[in-house]
């Protein structure tokens, strides 16, 4: 079937993926989805074949089954045609991008996932900036190896507004890492009556009659199936007509029929067939000219005539991937080990795929060919194709003569496959391991790996479960492992935020040592278990731990540490620590750090917007790309807090509402409490004060306990505030109070001083001044610039109401240049509304010009004003510098400025 005639019947189908390719377009992605045969690729080529027609720049690439194990081969297709291009890239996004297509050292843990999606969204946002927009066609996505689509998914995200459009064909109804919420979709169904009479007509020897009635009821629609089996009913070389319609599923049929017709064909064209369908579609470059016949060689016209193949572009491929699969599943077991040993024989210059084809030509167990898998799993690793690993080594393992090394290998590919986002594969994987082996040390370990990636996810009951159960189990032999299980309960116990997982985790660490090595697995899991009860002892712990971290250059050492800290309300510490590690590593790998956001819940406590935002990013990037739709909420939940206090409130209720939507509350606390928080904000920046309360107040019990034991005591003052604007005093005094109880001589400094905050709003006007002056006291509220700004805006707001203008105006101008250096802009407004009734000049026109910026825009600027070029922005904030220009076109209109020099200056004047 050419792909003229799979189109019939596709009239709007084929209007929609011409719309899709405009770069006109608002949707810049799109997904065709359907069963096999229903002409996903004929649409994707007449898209194609439109877009170049128009002048554009067509990248094509489809995936394939045997690929699928072999890490960015998808994206080494696709930008196969474009490579002398990559030179262009700045230094480390070219590096990055030829470490992963393996033109470069492959070194360290990679560049990570959002180095080189920078890295391809550059080069083709680059291409299309020349004249030429760019198509990009990935056909049988579901085939396509997990790390291409990771990096693609990336780059989907961040096409608005590029000269850059996205088509995607997969099969209907599997899963499609990255792409499977939030992107349009086409979906094709079966032709209706008429259509396939149609297609049916458009055949030379058109069926009729019995037969044509026949072929429509086992076709079922489907244009491959009609095409297919009318040839086969009346093809002289076909054999036996019509294959019966029998319990067999319509693809089973066709690769039937497919494999019936091999029947006819030489012997020299079969082995060169089989030959064909074991080769990958990269092997083509080498195997061609070494190993196969060329296009038009004479060996080819049998399989030609019989509907097997076509030639193309000076190739010879399979007319479907049925038909391949047809061709090897029809050969023996012995013709195809064959097929794959003479493969393996002409890619000695290819190590990786090399291995996979002497995998395939063992009969049985081989040392020397498990060896060689477990060097192709490190060298995948190493670029970042952790799916890829994971594959070879569980191929490694089936490999292996004995069954401790096979475990062992297959513990490693779990470990590899907790960087998929795929449990159940973990699971598996870990499961297989147990099988094979008696050794404590590997049951541990494959215990621990399986824990590592299930407190990502959001099934947070059973996963406790899991891993208390584990860890129990491991406390007398292998209490290293019990720890770290216990550490990876103690988080599913913060996202839960279910009391009686508390005490799980308390009666077993009571159980484990706490002194030596395991000092800081033991501290840090009580810390996050419960870090009021303690307080004071694990802050002790902070400084010998941050030693530790920094000694051992261990950068996720020092990501622990730094959640432990934020975990304290040692913010300050947090930080730190967080800016060391993620200055020892470029990338902070393909998985979310651990807890929800906590690098960036400490950035928004310590002032540093921008910097929380690109880590709920990188956060979000990863999340996505591996399906954890727990992680993805957690920084959702952060980044609408951020967007919230900026004043882009529509933005800030997206994110918080697409947060809620990810996890279940009762089952995800910390989450719905989060996202609460960040609504409760974007009403208050909106005075919506009622819809603020409403908010806020939910993120507490009925009777006033905290719906979190972590995240709701921060809201307590944002409680408050609400509440006075509402006239639901009592109501929130309640709450206050029952929460200073609850702490009582627990609290950190940050809390007590929110307390203290929150009861000068709630008390009587005659009392509220030593509230406001004890949660001013302390110094080190500085380290908390937006909470004390808020709270010196109360202050303030209290001395003007009592008369006291003079003492009003210092507060009052500190809270003021505070709001505005953070970009507060609802918060500064309010402020300047109140200076200016205190007799303050709070003018100045930078403020204002900068509060008409969207938060990304605001981003940029000072990024620019700080000297970098938009390359080096975008490699900051993952964007492309063509996105970047457009921002900074659109500010400099609104800043009243004309040149990129006079950013400074506008920066500047803004306190």
């Amino acid at each position: 079937m050419d792909e003229g005639t799979a189109v019939v019947g596709r009239d709007a189908e084929l209007a929609r993926v011409f719309r899709a390719v405009d770069p006109q377009s608002a949707d810049p992605v799109l997904r065709v989805l359907g069963d096999l045969g229903t002409g996903k690729s004929a649409l994707l080529e007449r898209a194609a074949r439109r877009a170049e027609a128009g002048g554009g720049r067509v990248l094509r690439a489809a995936g394939s089954e045997s690929e699928s194990s072999l890490a960015h081969s998808a994206l080494h297709q696709l930008l196969r045609p474009v490579r002398g291009e990559v030179a262009a890239l700045p230094e480390r996004q070219r590096a990055a991008l030829r470490d992963v297509l393996g033109e470069g050292p492959a070194t360290s843990p990679g560049a990570g996932l959002l180095l080189v999606g920078v890295a391809v969204l550059s080069l083709l946002s680059g291409l299309g900036e020349r004249g030429r927009p760019v198509l990009v066609v990935l056909d049988d996505a579901q085939w396509c190896d997990q790390a291409s689509l990771a990096v693609l998914s990336f780059v989907a995200g961040r096409l608005e507004g590029e000269p850059v459009r996205l088509l995607i064909g997969a099969r209907d109804g599997g899963h499609l890492p990255g792409f499977d919420r939030q992107v349009p979709t086409l979906t094709l169904g079966p032709l209706d009556e008429a259509a396939s009479h149609r297609l049916l007509d458009l055949r030379p020897d058109r069926p009729a009659g019995h037969t044509r009635a026949r072929i429509l009821d086992q076709a079922g629609g489907n244009p491959l199936a009609l095409w297919e089996l009318a040839r086969t009913d009346t093809a002289p070389e076909a054999g036996a007509g019509l294959p019966p319609a029998g319990p067999l599923p319509l693809t089973a049929r066709l690769e039937q029929l497919f494999a019936a017709r091999l029947t006819g064909v030489p012997a020299a064209t079969g082995r060169a067939l089989l030959l064909l369908a074991a080769m990958d579609s990269a092997d083509s470059a080498t195997v061609l000219p070494a190993g196969l016949p060329p296009a038009g060689a004479a060996v080819w016209a049998p399989a030609e005539r019989a509907g097997l193949v076509r030639s193309a572009g000076g190739e010879v491929r399979f007319r479907h991937p049925l038909v391949r699969s047809a061709v090897y599943q029809a050969a023996s077991p012995g013709d195809r080990r064959a097929a794959h040993r003479v493969l393996a024989g002409l890619l000695r210059d290819e190590p990786d795929r090399r291995a996979w084809h002497l995998a395939a030509a063992s009969p049985g167990p081989d040392a020397a060919v498990s060896a060689e898998l477990e060097r192709t799993a490190d060298r995948a690793r190493r670029r970042g194709g952790h799916a890829a690993a994971a594959q070879a080594l569980r191929r490694a393992a089936a490999l292996a003569p004995r069954r401790e090394e096979s475990a062992r290998l297959l513990v490693e590919a779990s470990a590899a496959a907790v960087f998929t986002g795929e449990p159940a594969w973990v699971q598996e994987l870990v499961a297989a391991a147990r099988a094979r082996t008696d050794d404590p040390a590997l049951l541990a370990s494959a215990a621990v790996q399986a824990g590592r990636l299930a407190v990502l996810t959001a099934r947070h009951t059973p996963v406790f479960a899991q891993l208390a159960d584990e860890a129990g189990r491991w406390a007398a032999t292998r209490p290293g492992a019990a720890l770290e299980l216990v550490a990876d309960a103690a988080v599913v116990r913060f996202y839960s935020g279910e009391d009686a997982q508390r005490r799980r985790v308390q009666e077993l660490l009571r159980h484990l040592p706490d002194d030596g090595p395991y000092a800081g697995t033991h501290g840090w899991a009580r810390a996050v278990a419960d870090p009021y009860a303690e307080r004071d002892r694990l802050v002790g712990l902070l400084p010998r731990l941050t030693a530790e971290a920094e000694a051992g250059a261990r950068p996720e050492r020092l990501t622990a540490v730094g959640i432990m800290a934020w975990l304290l309300d040692e913010t300050p510490r947090a930080v730190r620590a967080f800016d060391e590690a993620l200055g020892r590593r470029e990338a902070w790998g393909e998985l979310p750090e651990g807890l929800g956001g906590a690098v960036a819940w400490a950035y928004v406590e310590r002032g540093r917007w921008d910097q929380a935002r690109v880590a709920c990013a990188r956060v979000l990037a990863a999340g996505r790309a591996a399906g954890l739709d727990h992680a993805v909420a957690c920084a959702a939940a952060v980044d609408a807090t951020v967007l919230a206090l900026q004043g882009d409130t529509a933005a800030a209720r997206v994110r918080a509402e697409e947060a809620l939507g990810l996890v279940d509350p009762l089952e995800s606390r910390s989450v719905a409490v989060y996202a609460r928080r960040a609504l409760g904000a974007a009403a208050a920046a909106d005075g919506a004060h009622e819809s603020a309360y409403g908010h806020l107040r939910r993120v507490f019990t009925a009777d006033g306990a905290p719906v979190h034991y972590h995240a709701s005591y921060p809201a307590l003052a944002e409680l408050a505030a609400a509440a006075v604007r509402c006239g639901r005093h009592a109501e929130a005094a309640a709450v206050v109070e029952r929460a200073a109880a609850a702490l009582a001589g627990h609290a950190s400094p940050r809390l007590a001083a929110l307390i203290s905050r929150a009861r000068g709003l709630l008390a009587d006007p005659e009392e509220a001044e030593p509230h406001f002056r004890a949660a001013l006291a302390d110094p080190v509220r500085e380290y908390w610039p937006f909470e004390r700004a808020q709270t010196l805006l109360d202050l303030a707001e209290w001395l003007r109401r009592r008369r006291r203008i003079a003492e009003a105006r210092g507060p009052l101008t500190e809270a003021l240049e505070t709001f505005r250096r953070l970009g507060a802009y609802p918060w500064a407004e309010r402020a300047r509304a109140e200076a200016r009734a205190a007799g303050l000049d709070a003018g100045g026109t930078a403020p204002d010009a900068l509060a008409e910026l969207s938060p990304q825009q605001r981003q940029i600027v000072r990024l620019a004003a700080g000297g970098l070029t938009n390359r080096e922005i975008g490699e900051r904030l993952f964007l492309s510098p063509r996105t970047v220009g457009s921002h900074l076109y659109r500010s400099f209109p609104k800043l009243g400025v004309t040149a990129r020099s006079q950013l400074r200056d506008v920066l500047a004047a803004t306190p």
